[in-house]
């Protein structure tokens, strides 16, 4: 028995009418996507979507975030002092994790965000200053500007507030930059000026180390943080 041929659904001029018809309306689609996409780009919080995602990523590179707060601070003390912001990065980074210990205060007495021994900070030359260098010196004497400059100590008022504090972020920092920057690293001697810091082998492996990581992401992380900052 012979089956009945089925009629296409469609004529072939209706097909060719029907693309013709469909590529001018894909074109306009494509138009308005294009136009709505560069609209979009051009919104705020677009590139702030952006720049949290770039920053998180090289975050991701690092066993323990640098806190985007604290990067103008290191960024500053650097113009400064002359101090790279990431070694400053790496020091808070070995000394404290960026201040997240509960106390800041290590067992032998170095104290604040980037564990300065009491004489080291207020100066050698104060006569209670001897062995490992916890002296005995009053927190008024420790904190009091005019007395570290007398005693020739690397503590440092960064915020003009008139006391140089170890707990402070900001004078601590500077406080470390100042230290560093006066033990090598203004001459280049950034090993050496680490090993004043901490007279320890390992130490210096393990500054140089986030040295180097910090600083391989170093300039993006400034821009952002700077940003973010303003």
């Amino acid at each position: 028995m012979a089956t009945k041929k089925k009629k296409p659904l469609l004529s072939p001029n209706a097909k060719i009418f029907l693309i013709l018809l469909l590529i001018p309306i894909a074109l306009m689609i494509y138009i308005f996507a294009f136009f709505s996409w560069q609209q979009i780009k051009g919104l705020p919080f677009f590139d702030e979507f952006t720049e949290k995602s770039v920053y998180q990523q090289i975050q991701e590179q690092f066993d323990l975030e640098i806190p985007i707060e604290y990067i103008p601070v290191y960024v500053s003390a650097e113009q400064k002092y002359g101090v790279p912001w990431t070694l400053l990065a790496a020091h808070h980074r070995v000394e404290t994790r960026f201040s997240s210990l509960k106390k800041l205060e290590s067992p032998v007495g170095a104290e604040g965000h980037m564990q300065f021994m009491p004489c080291t900070f207020v100066g050698w030359k104060h006569p209670s200053c001897k062995g490992l260098g916890q002296g005995e010196i009053t927190e008024k004497e420790k904190t009091n500007p005019a007395v570290i400059q007398k005693y020739g100590g690397y503590g440092v008022d960064a915020n003009g507030d008139g006391v140089a504090d170890p707990y402070d972020i900001e004078d601590a920092v500077y406080s470390a930059a100042n230290f560093l920057s006066r033990a090598g690293v203004k001459e280049g001697q950034i090993q050496k000026a680490v090993f004043q810091y901490n007279h320890s082998k390992k130490y210096v492996q393990d500054i140089l180390h986030y040295y180097n990581l910090y600083t391989d992401y170093g300039d993006q992380l400034k821009q952002l943080a700077l940003e973010e900052a303003k």
